[in-house]
């Protein structure tokens, strides 16, 4: 049969390379990764080839030329799994009709255990020793009557997985619960029949109901993590209004136009309210907008005409034509979205150790299971029946669930837990990484300070002289003036500004004229300058006042610095600005060791002498000379403006003007990796434990499916536990939302600190 065209799904990048992301059906274990990545890259032409586990995503780069689209996925299913390209609501559809089938089996599967229970409990309470024949016989014949139409429900998910891994020759962690389940119920039967006076119905169904329980707070986990990535893509809507080519600013030529056939160049109208469907610049129009979901900033932004827009931000009072830059997948969100796909698919080592263990696990569990039956009955003079029984009981007891999800069940919460707090791992080893970290370095400037220079002194000012100010200033493109229109949030430019080169604004206001510029062309007197900020004037009538530009600290930067000190941090403060301008940022938030005037190659020399004596440093940086420097690190993280080659460079990258996603990233990591170290030690430790007792004979197949299907919901349930980065934390990311929310906080937060 001819492969399917998919031809229309395939991206091309810069380097000429074809890359399509692929949904996968039929995932059921770590074990699965491994086939499938393997299975792609036999493939001729294949480069890359990596499946998330959390949203069975598989993303393929491989080379058009030598292999067609849909031969990837015809390989796929030679396999044993069905592939289809990757769309976002066909997956979430095909995603919550397996989680219905998972509830409906979970149903299913504690209505006849609790019925079967009932029955058992007679039986075990040492009744069944005084009972007759025939009662005994027909409790049996009642629980195989619940029992086996129940298992033949409830099992489907762990059936169809096992029967389409053996008939591709391969072995995944439903094979031994399949074959331990049918098992248990054959022998059951046998049991019945023979009048005996146990049965393991019971133990078949309870096995069924725990581990049903386990895959549905699993997917329910992957879910909830998962809708982060959907949630963004969900921002930019679904159309815009575009205008025809070549029709200027005429409304008649609008067309109700695709996002997704939006390219670069075209324009398009935004009325107020409206959501921005692509990043562009404004060609016309002046408005303010709600870019909350895209840096977390709560005030509304004022924009002009050549400011840049982000897809997913909310127009705010004034209708704008936008002209696309970056349109398809090319938007900010959908960088985020593809950093989420990144860290989650990407595998740490302690995901790679797991499912090292968990592909060689499933033929050692069959193999102990037979060898343990063969013991008992050949060398132990054990009758067929026990041996049977104890080899039942090492089948299901020793299956590798637990420690196929202890550190997949971390990494997916902690993926979440990181988007909640405004953070994007680009790589999965830098969870691990973060976590580890005991010494921090700091740049400053864009990193300690914000990115972009802020009015000062804006507190001291009155609110009405501020937005005149704001208004005049966006009329000029001088970068002071532009600087106080950011920071003003004027709402829109007054009428009839004319600007004079090098001196300043002016526009008739309230009667008389309003001027924005230097002392003398405001024509009030020149105050003693401060050497750390540059002065702008306003004036209107006989009110003026003096603004300070200056580069401002970020909001939360002290009490940031003061949480990571207390977390046991040693912190530094590397600069490439000269120490005059360093100090007054060091003196302000009590940073000891820092280092003023510093080429990239001082700042490598400065961390691997820090390395040298046993630090683990993460390097805090946003500028292109900072990059050597995130490289050289142990751990790294830049944010999201930071320059291109900066972010390619760091382990992760956040949001928005607040630092506390950097206290957020280390408290989620370091959480996480007790968590992951916790679930491998228990699975591990459960495994010591529960097998000897198995093999000795002491273990029922009850005993032994409680206490597998137990194992596997503890490491889940624990690593549930990782919901956010901790109550310290959380609080500092309240703080910082508030007062970003807050104008008159806001004022009092951005501090004088020091010029670049």
């Amino acid at each position: 049969m001819a492969a399917p065209d998919y031809s229309h799904f395939v991206k091309t990048d810069a380097d000429g390379r074809s890359r399509i992301d692929l949904a996968i059906d039929g995932i059921t274990c770590a074990a699965c990764l491994g086939d499938i990545e393997t299975a792609m890259k036999r493939l001729p032409g294949v480069m890359t080839a990596r499946l998330n586990l959390t949203s069975h995503r598989l993303a393929v780069t491989f080379d058009a030329a030598t292999t067609e689209a849909g031969a990837l996925t015809s390989a796929l299913e030679a396999i044993g799994y069905r592939a289809y390209p990757f769309e976002q609501r066909k997956v979430e559809a095909d995603e919550a009709a397996r989680f219905h089938l998972l509830l409906k089996c979970l149903g299913v599967a504690v209505f006849a255990a609790m019925n079967i229970m009932l029955l058992s409990i007679s039986i075990w309470s040492g009744e069944g020793a005084s009972m007759s024949p025939e009662t005994l016989d027909f409790f049996h014949f009642i629980s195989a009557l619940i029992a086996l139409p129940a298992a033949a429900y409830a099992g489907q998910p762990f059936y169809v997985s096992a029967w389409t891994s053996l008939r591709q020759g391969r072995l995944n962690m439903d094979v031994p619960v399949t074959i331990g389940v049918f098992l248990a119920l054959a022998l059951s039967v046998y049991e019945t029949q023979h009048h005996a006076q146990h049965a393991y119905f019971d133990s078949a169904i309870m096995l069924l109901a725990f581990l049903l329980a386990g895959r549905v707070m699993d997917q329910a986990m992957r879910r909830k993590t998962r809708a982060a990535a959907g949630n963004l893509a969900a921002l930019k809507g679904e159309n815009a209004l575009r205008f025809a080519p070549g029709a200027g600013d005429d409304e008649d030529h609008l067309a109700l136009t695709p996002v997704a056939a939006l390219t670069e160049g075209d324009r398009v109208l935004i009325r107020a309210g409206e959501r921005v469907p692509a990043d562009g610049a404004i060609e016309r129009g002046a408005s303010s907008v709600d870019e909350s979901a895209i840096t977390g900033e709560t005030l509304g932004k004022p924009v002009k005409v050549g400011d840049n827009i982000y897809a997913g931000s909310i127009n705010g009072d004034g209708a704008l034509i936008l002209r696309v830059t970056a349109a398809g997948h090319a938007a900010l969100i959908d960088e985020a979205a593809r950093l989420i796909d990144a860290a989650s698919a990407a595998r740490s080592g302690y995901v790679r150790l797991a499912d090292r263990v968990s592909q060689l696990y499933a033929p050692v569990v069959h193999i102990a299971a037979l060898g343990t039956g063969l013991a008992w009955w050949l060398l132990l003079g054990a009758s067929v029946h026990d041996a049977l029984v104890i080899g039942i009981s090492v089948l299901i007891i020793t299956c590798p669930c637990a420690l196929a999800l202890a550190v997949p069940a971390v990494q997916a919460m902690a993926s979440g837990a990181f988007f909640r707090a405004g953070l994007f791992l680009n790589d999965a080893t830098g969870l691990e990484k973060l976590g580890e970290v005991n010494s921090i370095v700091f740049d400053k400037t864009g990193t300690l300070t914000l990115p972009e220079p802020r009015v000062a002194n804006a507190g001291e000012i009155a609110p009405d002289l501020l937005e005149l100010a704001g208004r005049l200033a966006h009329s000029s493109s001088h970068p002071l003036a532009l600087a106080l229109a950011r920071s003003a949030r004027a709402a829109a430019p007054l009428p009839d500004a004319r600007e004079t080169p090098g001196m300043g604004v002016a526009a008739p206001f309230g009667g008389g004229e309003a001027r924005l510029g230097s002392a003398a062309f405001c024509d009030v007197e020149q105050p003693a300058g401060e050497a750390d900020a540059s002065a702008i004037f306003i004036r209107a009538g006989e009110r003026w006042a003096r603004l300070l530009i200056r580069q401002t600290l970020r909001p939360d930067a002290a009490k940031v610095l003061s949480y990571l000190r207390d977390s046991g941090l040693n912190i530094a403060m590397l600069s490439g600005d000269r120490p005059e301008a360093a100090a007054p940022i060091a003196r302000e938030l009590k940073i000891e060791s820092w280092r003023g005037g510093l080429k990239p190659a001082d700042k490598i020399a400065f961390i691997q002498d820090w390395t040298a004596r046993g630090a683990k440093v993460l390097m805090v940086g946003d500028g292109l000379n900072d990059a050597p420097a995130l490289a050289a690190a142990y751990a790294s993280i830049s944010p999201i403006d930071a320059v291109h080659l900066t972010q390619t460079q760091a382990d992760a990258v956040f949001l928005g003007e607040r630092l506390a996603p950097v206290a957020a990233a280390i408290a989620i990591a370091r959480r996480a990796r007790g968590l992951m170290r916790q679930n491998l030690a228990f699975a591990i430790g459960y495994n010591l434990l529960a097998v000897p007792v198995a093999m000795s004979g002491h273990a029922t197949p009850l005993f032994a499916a409680l206490a597998m299907s137990a194992s596997s919901i503890v490491v889940t349930l624990n690593a549930l536990r990782l919901r956010g980065p901790g109550k310290g934390v959380t609080l500092l990311l309240r703080e910082a939302k508030g007062s970003a929310g807050d104008p008159a906080r806001r004022a009092n937060v951005h501090q004088p600190a020091a010029a670049p």
